[in-house]
């Protein structure tokens, strides 16, 4: 292939013991663990305070059939790749995948934006971003970290986006559902939407992320598949209709493991609805509702096909294929022939940015 592939969306594995070893001292008690067993299931879990707790295996499931995931499930730390501990070792795995660069988020830190405790989640995500800025240093053009910052204090948040930028991190997960009663509409994130984009760092809304918690009920694992989307739909809705994009024109924002088929549809309804009903709310944009979103709104896929339908209807300049690497969903260690044999019918041109041009161009990889 004529292309280089980078990941728009993969992930970092923190090793269990990270929370305790680097949070503040008066969390450490409190800190993200896992423990053996939960509710007389087996495998190893991840636990915090008031989070449901998920077991750990998921996280690095990648080359597992589906038959063989449910007894997967049951393993832990002790099945998980070298790569969870050794950045030299991750490179191995890209390598083996055809993969020259992966955009990096948190695994379990995804499911910490659910803590009720703002203090105790604040303390956790800058000890993940210590660590995975660390973790990236060792290969800085090819292991692209994304950091994590909560919102409850925006001043607060400002400075650990700041302080993150500052270590090399290339753009932050924030929640991907805010809290009800404080929308991303509301003009208290201003000061924030200003510094990410003055700092040029694109902001995340990646399933598992709700202020809500993360919602995956492993006894009705299809139905909460099938619900993950939603909540990201909704949030880019209200970005749109509540002016966040006509305000701060230079704001990213990256809808990360919701897949993109749904977009053209999406942009169609926003449309509509401003159309027909925004008098009811007196909803005033400069442009329509559906360019904010081709202006500002990146998303990554794994498995579609779809997309290369969509490619006359969305700017092909920001959709982005990703591995998931390790997570259960990932193509790895077929990531270049999965590519090779269902993305043949696009253009050559359309690929490159989709598996690779895209990527480079949104995160400044070389």
């Amino acid at each position: 292939m004529a292309y280089r592939i980078i990941s728009g969306d993969s992930h970092f594995v923190e090793p269990p013991n990270m929370w305790a070893e680097r949070m503040d001292k008066k969390f450490r008690e409190r800190a993200p663990h896992t423990v053996q067993g939960h509710n007389g299931k087996a495998g190893e879990f991840f636990v915090c305070e008031n989070i449901t707790p998920v077991p750990v295996a998921g996280f690095f499931g990648s080359g597992k059939s589906a038959e063989e995931l449910p007894q997967h499930m049951e393993k832990g730390f002790d099945v998980a790749p070298k790569s969870v501990w050794d950045p030299a070792e991750r490179l191995k795995d890209q390598e083996r995948d055809g993969v020259s660069a992966e955009a990096l988020y948190t695994s379990m830190g995804m499911l910490l934006f659910g803590l009720e405790d703002a203090e105790l989640r604040a303390s956790a995500f800058s000890a993940f971003n210590n660590w995975g800025a660390e973790y990236c240093s060792h290969a800085p053009g090819r292991l692209i970290g994304l950091g994590a910052v909560t919102l409850e204090d925006i001043p607060a948040g400002i400075k650990e986006l700041e302080r993150i930028a500052k270590m090399g991190m290339r753009g932050a997960l924030i929640w991907g559902a805010p809290p009800e009663d404080r929308p991303y509409s509301s003009t208290e994130y201003n000061p924030f939407w200003d510094a990410a984009s003055d700092l040029n760092m694109p902001l995340s809304l990646h399933i598992l992320t709700s202020r809500r918690g993360h919602g995956i009920d492993f006894s009705k694992i299809l139905h909460a598949y099938m619900s993950l989307p939603q909540e990201i739909q909704i949030t880019l809705a209200d970005m749109v209709y509540g002016g966040v994009f006509e305000r701060h024109p230079k704001l990213k924002i990256v809808s990360a493991e919701n897949d993109v088929s749904w977009l053209p549809h999406f942009m169609y309804r926003l449309d509509h609805g401003y159309e027909r009903l925004r008098h009811f709310e007196n909803v005033r944009l400069s442009m329509m509702p559906s360019e904010y979103v081709k202006r500002q709104v990146w998303a990554t896929f794994q498995f579609e096909d779809v997309w290369i339908d969509t490619h006359k209807r969305y700017d092909m300049g920001k959709i982005m294929w990703s591995s998931d690497y390790p997570h259960t969903d990932s193509p790895w260690p077929r990531s270049k022939e999965y590519i090779a044999e269902h993305f043949a019918p696009a253009p050559e041109d359309v690929i490159a940015k989709v598996v690779g041009g895209n990527a480079a161009e949104l995160y400044g990889i070389q």
